[in-house]
């Protein structure tokens, strides 16, 4: 039976348009027949993503990169070891084990997609090219790699490109829709957040005044609305800890890393949609982490009627903090389930036993987790 390990919050933000549809209004949807604020799964693991790297959670060698300008990235590594004009010889590299690159004339060749690469594998592949360059240069062979490159060579670009001990690979999984063999299977199950009250869409209009206008000019030189609003999130994402495992080379220990990292990035990582024009930098008010056995299950369902401010003295999140724990009791007696959730609350109005910090919080589940796995 796998190990799981939940993350459940419910975060209040204010005026704001962390995720745009293709309109440029805030993306919403329809949950238990009322409008909901939505923010996207792709948006809050972009969120995590940047988080991983930037707050130093993981090293930059226990990251991947997602990039269609593999051949600029490796044609520079290779440079700054002595070896220049290799950009035909990674081409080849790369149409050997059917990754299509396409040539530009005003530029440095791209990949046909988006790759998503460890840097180990990048490093590992930027040597085996470096070794490999008068083979990879031969012109019979750059007319069709993929026919004439046989053997070890090949095989060891495969390794290079597969490799997944990169932990955000790992977790969020990889598609390559010409080589099946070098797809992941993620990790980690991110949900789209949906807000526990109806919303209704907003507009904020707004003038861009000109500083230097002619006496028989209009101050304002721009006239605009920009779509927002505002809700208090539900949150769920899921980990398959055995999974991780295994996509990490069974590397138990960068696992459990990775899961630490993931559980701070969910808390703390705050999409960047619209934050020049909104600022809407607020923190999850509640957290929960389950650790279990069971299989993944959200608690989404404690809001198929949307909840009201006036619920609950303390406002819109502690009035959704109740109801969360409503629909665990309630799943909890029904089905015989033993979550393993431990608690922070802010709100204070959780019955039950909670932790006082992030830290505590974390460092419990880790503990739990390596306990159950």
């Amino acid at each position: 039976m796998s190990t799981f390990v939940e993350f459940h919050a419910i975060q209040n933000v204010p005026p704001s348009c962390l995720n745009r549809d293709d309109t440029g209004a805030p993306k919403d949807a329809m949950f238990g027949g009322w409008r909901r604020s939505r923010v996207s799964s792709q948006c809050l693991k972009r969120a995590a993503r940047k988080m991983f790297a930037n707050s130093q959670l993981l090293n930059e060698d226990e990251l991947g990169i997602r990039t269609r300008n593999i051949v600029k990235l490796i044609s520079k590594k290779l440079a700054e070891q002595g070896e220049t004009g290799a950009i035909s010889a990674i081409e080849t590299a790369l149409k050997a084990v059917d990754l299509s690159v396409k040539s530009r004339e005003d530029d440095t060749p791209q990949t046909e997609y988006l790759l998503f690469l460890s840097q180990t594998g990048i490093t590992q592949l930027t040597d085996v090219i470096q070794s490999n360059l008068a083979e990879l240069s031969n012109e019979k062979l750059q007319k069709d790699p993929k026919k004439h490159l046989k053997g070890d060579l090949k095989k060891k670009i495969a390794e290079c490109i597969s490799t997944s001990r990169a932990v955000d690979i790992a977790l969020f999984g990889r598609m390559l829709a010409d080589r099946k063999d070098f797809n992941v299977d993620a990790a980690a199950q991110v949900a789209h957040a949906i807000s526990t009250n109806s919303i209704t869409r907003e507009s904020d209009f707004f003038t861009a005044i000109d500083d230097f206008t002619q006496a028989q000019e209009a101050d304002a030189g721009m006239l605009g609305t920009v779509e927002f609003n505002s809700s208090c999130l539900y949150r769920y994402a899921a980990v398959n800890l055995d999974q991780l495992i295994k996509n990490l080379g069974h590397d138990q220990e960068l696992a459990y890393k990775g899961v630490e990292a993931f559980l701070r990035a969910a808390a703390m990582a705050i999409p960047s949609g619209k934050q020049n024009t909104f600022a809407a930098h607020t923190l999850p008010e509640f957290i929960g982490v389950a650790v279990h056995n069971t299989q993944p299950i959200s608690l989404a369902n404690a809001f198929q009627k949307p909840v009201w401010p006036r619920e609950h003295d303390n406002g819109l999140a502690a009035a959704s903090v109740v109801q969360l724990q409503k629909e665990v009791n309630k799943l909890t007696e029904a089905y015989s389930l033993n979550l393993g959730l431990r608690v922070m609350d802010l709100t204070k109005v959780w019955e039950g036993e909670t932790v006082a910090s992030l830290n505590e919080l974390i460092d419990q589940s880790l503990f739990a987790a390596r306990e159950k796995n």
